[in-house]
Protein backbone atom coordinates (compact mmCIF):
# COMPACT_ATOMS: atom_id res chain seq x y z
CA UNK A 1 0.00 0.00 0.00
CA UNK A 2 1.36 3.42 -0.88
CA UNK A 3 0.73 6.54 1.08
CA UNK A 4 1.02 9.94 -0.52
CA UNK A 5 1.47 13.09 1.46
CA UNK A 6 2.32 16.59 0.40
CA UNK A 7 4.89 18.33 2.52
CA UNK A 8 3.90 21.66 3.97
CA UNK A 9 6.24 24.66 3.72
CA UNK A 10 7.11 24.34 7.42
CA UNK A 11 8.23 20.66 7.22
CA UNK A 12 10.21 20.62 3.99
CA UNK A 13 12.74 23.14 2.87
CA UNK A 14 14.98 22.75 -0.14
CA UNK A 15 17.98 24.94 -0.88
CA UNK A 16 17.57 26.98 -4.05
CA UNK A 17 19.22 25.42 -7.11
CA UNK A 18 19.92 28.69 -8.84
CA UNK A 19 19.53 32.37 -8.06
CA UNK A 20 16.49 32.54 -10.38
CA UNK A 21 14.53 29.90 -8.45
CA UNK A 22 15.04 31.75 -5.15
CA UNK A 23 12.46 34.32 -6.17
CA UNK A 24 9.78 31.70 -6.94
CA UNK A 25 6.31 32.34 -5.50
CA UNK A 26 5.26 28.66 -5.50
CA UNK A 27 3.78 27.15 -2.31
CA UNK A 28 4.42 23.56 -3.46
CA UNK A 29 7.46 22.14 -1.63
CA UNK A 30 7.53 18.46 -2.65
CA UNK A 31 5.87 15.08 -2.33
CA UNK A 32 6.77 12.33 0.10
CA UNK A 33 5.86 8.78 -0.92
CA UNK A 34 5.99 6.20 1.84
CA UNK A 35 5.28 2.50 1.60
CA UNK A 36 2.96 1.38 4.37
CA UNK A 37 2.51 -2.13 5.71
CA UNK A 38 -1.20 -2.93 5.57
CA UNK A 39 -1.21 -4.74 8.92
CA UNK A 40 0.88 -2.26 10.85
CA UNK A 41 0.10 1.01 9.03
CA UNK A 42 3.75 1.98 9.50
CA UNK A 43 6.60 2.25 7.03
CA UNK A 44 7.94 -1.20 6.13
CA UNK A 45 11.44 -2.01 7.23
CA UNK A 46 13.75 -4.54 5.58
CA UNK A 47 13.54 -6.81 8.62
CA UNK A 48 9.72 -6.96 8.39
CA UNK A 49 9.76 -8.11 4.77
CA UNK A 50 12.84 -10.32 4.85
CA UNK A 51 13.91 -12.16 8.01
CA UNK A 52 17.42 -12.51 6.54
CA UNK A 53 18.07 -8.89 7.51
CA UNK A 54 16.84 -9.41 11.05
CA UNK A 55 19.54 -8.53 13.58
CA UNK A 56 19.09 -11.76 15.54
CA UNK A 57 19.79 -13.93 12.49
CA UNK A 58 22.99 -12.03 11.72
CA UNK A 59 24.10 -12.60 15.31
CA UNK A 60 23.55 -16.34 14.87
CA UNK A 61 25.55 -16.34 11.63
CA UNK A 62 28.41 -14.49 13.31
CA UNK A 63 28.38 -16.97 16.19
CA UNK A 64 28.62 -19.89 13.76
CA UNK A 65 31.56 -18.26 11.99
CA UNK A 66 33.33 -17.55 15.25
CA UNK A 67 32.79 -21.14 16.33
CA UNK A 68 34.18 -22.38 13.03
CA UNK A 69 37.22 -20.11 13.32
CA UNK A 70 37.93 -21.41 16.83
CA UNK A 71 37.73 -24.95 15.48
CA UNK A 72 40.09 -24.10 12.59
CA UNK A 73 42.60 -22.31 14.85
CA UNK A 74 42.71 -25.36 17.14
CA UNK A 75 44.08 -27.51 14.29
CA UNK A 76 47.76 -27.88 13.44
CA UNK A 77 49.14 -26.49 10.19
CA UNK A 78 49.55 -30.01 8.78
CA UNK A 79 45.90 -30.80 9.55
CA UNK A 80 44.88 -27.54 7.89
CA UNK A 81 46.88 -28.42 4.78
CA UNK A 82 45.25 -31.85 4.57
CA UNK A 83 41.78 -30.45 5.04
CA UNK A 84 42.41 -27.76 2.42
CA UNK A 85 43.38 -30.46 -0.08
CA UNK A 86 40.27 -32.47 0.82
CA UNK A 87 37.97 -29.47 0.48
CA UNK A 88 39.49 -28.52 -2.87
CA UNK A 89 38.84 -32.08 -4.00
CA UNK A 90 35.24 -31.80 -2.81
CA UNK A 91 34.90 -28.53 -4.72
CA UNK A 92 36.22 -30.28 -7.82
CA UNK A 93 33.66 -33.07 -7.36
CA UNK A 94 30.89 -30.45 -7.10
CA UNK A 95 32.07 -28.89 -10.36
CA UNK A 96 31.97 -32.32 -12.00
CA UNK A 97 28.44 -32.89 -10.72
CA UNK A 98 27.42 -29.50 -12.07
CA UNK A 99 28.95 -30.17 -15.49
CA UNK A 100 27.30 -33.61 -15.63
CA UNK A 101 24.01 -31.93 -14.69
CA UNK A 102 23.56 -34.13 -11.62
CA UNK A 103 21.64 -32.96 -8.58
CA UNK A 104 23.70 -30.98 -6.11
CA UNK A 105 23.33 -28.14 -3.63
CA UNK A 106 24.52 -24.95 -5.24
CA UNK A 107 25.02 -23.40 -1.80
CA UNK A 108 27.84 -25.90 -1.20
CA UNK A 109 30.08 -23.99 -3.65
CA UNK A 110 30.04 -20.83 -1.59
CA UNK A 111 30.26 -22.67 1.73
CA UNK A 112 33.33 -24.66 0.66
CA UNK A 113 35.08 -21.66 -0.89
CA UNK A 114 34.52 -19.66 2.28
CA UNK A 115 35.79 -22.51 4.47
CA UNK A 116 38.92 -22.88 2.32
CA UNK A 117 39.50 -19.12 2.50
CA UNK A 118 39.18 -19.16 6.30
CA UNK A 119 41.71 -21.98 6.54
CA UNK A 120 44.14 -20.22 4.25
CA UNK A 121 43.71 -17.04 6.29
CA UNK A 122 44.55 -18.86 9.53
CA UNK A 123 47.54 -20.46 7.79
CA UNK A 124 48.78 -17.03 6.65
CA UNK A 125 48.22 -15.55 10.15
CA UNK A 126 50.51 -18.24 11.55
CA UNK A 127 53.15 -17.45 8.92
CA UNK A 128 53.01 -13.78 9.86
CA UNK A 129 53.47 -14.68 13.54
CA UNK A 130 56.56 -16.69 12.56
CA UNK A 131 57.90 -13.70 10.64
CA UNK A 132 57.59 -15.22 7.16
CA UNK A 133 57.24 -12.45 4.59
CA UNK A 134 54.90 -12.55 1.61
CA UNK A 135 57.50 -13.56 -0.96
CA UNK A 136 58.80 -16.47 1.10
CA UNK A 137 55.23 -17.50 1.88
CA UNK A 138 54.45 -17.78 -1.83
CA UNK A 139 57.60 -19.83 -2.33
CA UNK A 140 56.56 -22.23 0.44
CA UNK A 141 53.05 -22.35 -1.02
CA UNK A 142 54.38 -23.36 -4.45
CA UNK A 143 56.53 -26.05 -2.86
CA UNK A 144 53.58 -27.33 -0.85
CA UNK A 145 51.34 -27.45 -3.94
CA UNK A 146 53.97 -29.45 -5.85
CA UNK A 147 54.28 -31.91 -2.97
CA UNK A 148 50.56 -32.69 -2.86
CA UNK A 149 49.85 -36.32 -3.70
CA UNK A 150 46.68 -36.53 -5.74
CA UNK A 151 44.07 -38.56 -3.92
CA UNK A 152 40.32 -38.84 -4.25
CA UNK A 153 38.24 -36.57 -2.01
CA UNK A 154 36.47 -38.11 1.00
CA UNK A 155 33.05 -38.02 -0.67
CA UNK A 156 34.37 -40.06 -3.61
CA UNK A 157 36.04 -42.54 -1.24
CA UNK A 158 32.73 -42.93 0.61
CA UNK A 159 30.88 -43.43 -2.68
CA UNK A 160 33.39 -46.08 -3.80
CA UNK A 161 33.07 -47.91 -0.46
CA UNK A 162 29.28 -47.90 -0.76
CA UNK A 163 29.47 -49.27 -4.31
CA UNK A 164 31.92 -51.98 -3.19
CA UNK A 165 29.60 -52.96 -0.32
CA UNK A 166 26.62 -53.11 -2.69
CA UNK A 167 28.59 -55.35 -5.09
CA UNK A 168 29.64 -57.60 -2.20
CA UNK A 169 25.98 -58.01 -1.18
CA UNK A 170 24.97 -58.86 -4.74
CA UNK A 171 27.72 -61.46 -5.17
CA UNK A 172 26.97 -63.10 -1.80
Amino acid sequence: MLSLSIASPSTATFPPKSPLSATSNSTFHGIRIARLCPALATPCARSVRNPKYHSSSSVVMMAKREEELKEIRAKTTEDLNEEIVDLKGELFMLRLQKSARNEFKSSEFRRMRKRIARMLTVKREREIEEGINKRLSRKFDRQWKKSIVVRPPPSLKKLQEEEAAAEAKESA
